[in-house]
C-alpha cells in the first residue's frame, strides 16, 4: 500500500471536515489495510508511535479496535480513563492538550461533550481523533461506508433508511451520505429529530454532491426502496434516566423488523452495536443479517487503522 502524506497532522473530528475525494482515500486505505491483514502481510506503517486513548465513556468496540489497530500498525495504545487524567479533576483542557502533545503521537478521545473534543484539538499539536461524542460518531460511519461499498459495490445513489433516535449516529450518517452522494431517509419521532444546525449544514452539502437527506416520522415511508436499513438504541449512553420514556415513544413503531424490510430493495441491515434485541431491532432480523453487522463491526478496525495511518506523522 502506498502511504500518502497529504493528511499528516490533521484531526478527524467530523466527516464534514473532509471532501468527498478525501473520504474516498480513507475508504480505499481501509480496504487496502484489510486486504493486507487478511493476506498476513501486516505492514507496520506507524512503528514506535504512541496513541493516547482517552475514555470518559466506557466502550467495547472503540477501545479494542483502536488498541488492536495501533498495535497492528507497529505502535502502542495507551488507555487513559477519566480517573487517569488531571483533566477530570479541574486541569484546563488546553494544559492537558499541550502536555500530551509532548508525550504522544496522536490522541483518540471518546467522551460526552463534542466541544471538549474540539477544544482538545485546538490546543494539541498532534492529531486528535473523535472516537465518539454525544454529537458525532465519525469513525463508526466511516466503517459503515466501507461496509456498504463492499457489499453494494458503490455509495453514490445508495439509499439508507435510518430508523430511530436522531442522535450522534444520525448526525454522522447525514454527514457521510451528504459527502458521498447517497440518499438518506431518517424516520424519527417528533421531539427526537436530529440537531437542526447539523441537519441544515448536511442538507446544504448534500445539494452540492447530488445527495438527498429527508426526515420523516413514518418508518415505512423511509423504508421505501431502501438498499440499507440502519438503526441504533433508543436511549444512548448518558440518557439512562430517559430510557423508560423513550421506550414508550419508540416502542412498536421505530423498529427494524421483517415488515419494514419488505419495503426495501434486497436490503442489508446495519447496526453500530450494542443492539437491544426486541427493541430497535428484532432478534430475527439481527440473526438473519448477522454477517453484515459483524462485518461492519470488524470494519471499525480497518477504517480506524486508515485514519491513524494517514493522520499520525
Amino acid at each position: 500500500m502506498k502511504v500518502t502524506t497529504d493528511f499528516k497532522g490533521r484531526d478527524f473530528l467530523s466527516l464534514a471536515d473532509y471532501r468527498q475525494e478525501e473520504l474516498t482515500v480513507f475508504l480505499d486505505t481501509a480496504d487496502a489495510l484489510k486486504k493486507e491483514q487478511k493476506s498476513g502481510v501486516g505492514t507496520q506503517y506507524l512503528p514506535g508511535r504512541t496513541l493516547g486513548m482517552i475514555f470518559s465513556k466506557s466502550s467495547t468496540r472503540t477501545r479494542i479496535s483502536f488498541e488492536t489497530g495501533i498495535y497492528q500498525l507497529g505502535g502502542h495504545g495507551l488507555f487513559l480513563s477519566g480517573n487517569d487524567l488531571q483533566m477530570g479533576r479541574g486541569e484546563p483542557i488546553k494544559d492537558t492538550a499541550r502536555v500530551l502533545s509532548r508525550y504522544l503521537d496522536g490522541i483518540m478521545i471518546r467522551t460526552f461533550s463534542h466541544e471538549e473534543v474540539e477544544s482538545l484539538a485546538d490546543y494539541a499539536s498532534i492529531p486528535v481523533i473523535n472516537g465518539l461524542t454525544d454529537a458525532l460518531h465519525p469513525c463508526q460511519v466511516l466503517a459503515d461506508l466501507q461496509t456498504i461499498r463492499e457489499i453494494k459495490g458503490r455509495l453514490e445513489g445508495i439509499k439508507i433508511a435510518y430508523i430511530g433516535d436522531g442522535n450522534n449516529m444520525a448526525h454522522s450518517l447525514m454527514n457521510g451520505a451528504a459527502k458521498m452522494g447517497m440518499i438518506l431517509d431518517l424516520a424519527c419521532p417528533k421531539g427526537y429529530w436530529p440537531d437542526s444546525k447539523i441537519t441544515e449544514k448536511a442538507m446544504a452539502e448534500a445539494k452540492k454532491n447530488g445527495a438527498s437527506i429527508r426526515i420523516v416520522e413514518d418508518p415505512f415511508v423511509a423504508a421505501e426502496n431502501a438498499d440499507v436499513f440502519y438503526t441504533d438504541v433508543w436511549a444512548s449512553m448518558g440518557q439512562e434516566a430517559e430510557a423508560e420514556k423513550r421506550k414508550q415513544v419508540f416502542s412498536g413503531i421505530y423498529q427494524v423488523n421483517d415488515a419494514l424490510l419488505r419495503r426495501g430493495r434486497s436490503p442489508i441491515v446495519l447496526h453500530c452495536l450494542p443492539a437491544h434485541r426486541g427493541e430497535e431491532i428484532t432478534d430475527e432480523v439481527m440473526e438473519a443479517h448477522k454477517d453484515e453487522i459483524i462485518e461492519e463491526a470488524e470494519n471499525r478496525l480497518h477504517a480506524q487503522k486508515a485514519v491513524m495511518s494517514l493522520l499520525i506523522p
